[in-house]
């Protein structure tokens, strides 16, 4: 994981700490002996930064993405030497709903960040997180970080304008900044049950039918959340290297999967393996089939994912098993 040689003491800015990846990115680097502000807008009580009890151990600055002066203050007040960008809003369904925000968050938010860095004296390396989708619809796959973003619905949309924003300051202002686009990220404390892996876990465990919104067909790239943090912290670490300065790099296993496969694979490592999902078919503005070619990631960092489908998915249902435990024996107690 993190390189403690490289991250102790190191004065780290993470926005977007509370997520399920920010999350546990920030538990990494405070492992790893770094010193972290993060950028927290709502205090989400179940985040396995709190949870975890990381949040005792950074600076915890409370403020929006689009608050220019709390960013620009953060990063000197606090001489940051290394960014995490990962504050967006994240949900599909919500984009499509309210496109306005997302817009704001998503794009607005990321250029005033990399302003905010640009005019910096202290900031050596800047990490984007963008995404697969991204890339929008293409008709040849897997993507590789050349193919064109082209997205077409508003989350979409706002990924692939915070990926060419990002690369522009990095091109126009030689920036030390790379950019990371990932498959679907899951794993313990993603407590968006509209996604599938959360909501599937939820049910099976409580020996409830599955619900899957699309028509179970969708295609897409799965990735353990600790393959994604390590492949954070590689492209961080590397971006002393001035030849990766505004380049992408994809992160996935390179084995898609359709969402009735991944609901199968929840139910077959549950103790109902006879339930069957109900499929509602009811899913718009969501591409059909999406994935990574992540083969650059693996010969330029040599980054290389540890957790295969099913022990990352177990390792998942064992976190949701023991949260949905002590929750239930909190109502019960209440």
């Amino acid at each position: 994981m993190a390189s403690i040689d490289f991250w102790r003491s190191r004065r780290v800015f993470v926005t977007g700490c509370t997520g399920i990846l920010g999350s546990w990115l920030t538990q990494a680097l405070v492992e790893a002996g770094a010193v972290v502000v993060g950028l927290i807008r709502d205090r989400v009580p179940h985040s396995n930064l709190f949870r975890s009890g990381v949040h005792a151990h950074i600076v915890q600055v409370d403020g929006d993405i689009t608050d220019y002066g709390l960013l620009e203050r953060a990063l000197n007040e606090y001489e940051i030497d290394s960014v995490f960008h990962l504050a967006a809003q994240p949900l599909v369904r919500v984009a499509n709903r309210m496109p306005a925000g997302t817009f704001e968050t998503n794009v607005r938010g990321t250029w005033l960040l990399l302003e905010a860095c640009r005019l910096s004296k202290t900031v050596k390396r800047i990490v984007v997180a963008s995404s697969d989708k991204a890339y929008g619809d293409q008709e040849v796959l897997p993507y590789i970080e050349t193919a064109p973003l082209q997205g077409r619905h508003p989350y979409d949309v706002s990924k692939s304008c915070a990926d060419l924003i990002a690369r522009a300051f990095a091109y126009t202002y030689e920036m030390p900044l790379g950019v990371t686009r990932c498959g679907n990220i899951y794993g313990g404390v993603d407590l968006n049950w509209d996604r599938i892996v959360p909501g599937t876990m939820r049910s099976v465990l409580r020996g409830e039918r599955p619900v899957i919104r699309s028509d179970g067909t969708l295609l897409r790239d799965y990735l353990y959340v600790d393959d994604i943090v390590e492949g954070y912290l590689r492209l961080a670490e590397r971006l002393e290297d001035t030849s990766l300065h505004g380049q992408a790099f994809n992160f996935g296993l390179d084995d898609p999967k359709s969402a009735r496969e991944i609901v199968d694979a929840i139910i077959a490592l549950s103790d109902y393996p006879d339930l069957q999902p109900v499929i509602l078919n009811q899913a718009s503005h969501e591409i059909k089939r999406q994935y990574l070619s992540s083969e650059k990631a693996r010969r330029v960092l040599g980054w290389q994912p540890r957790y295969s489908l099913e022990e990352g998915l177990r390792r998942t249902m064992e976190w949701y098993r023991a949260y949905l435990a002590e929750t239930a024996d909190v109502l019960q107690s209440a």
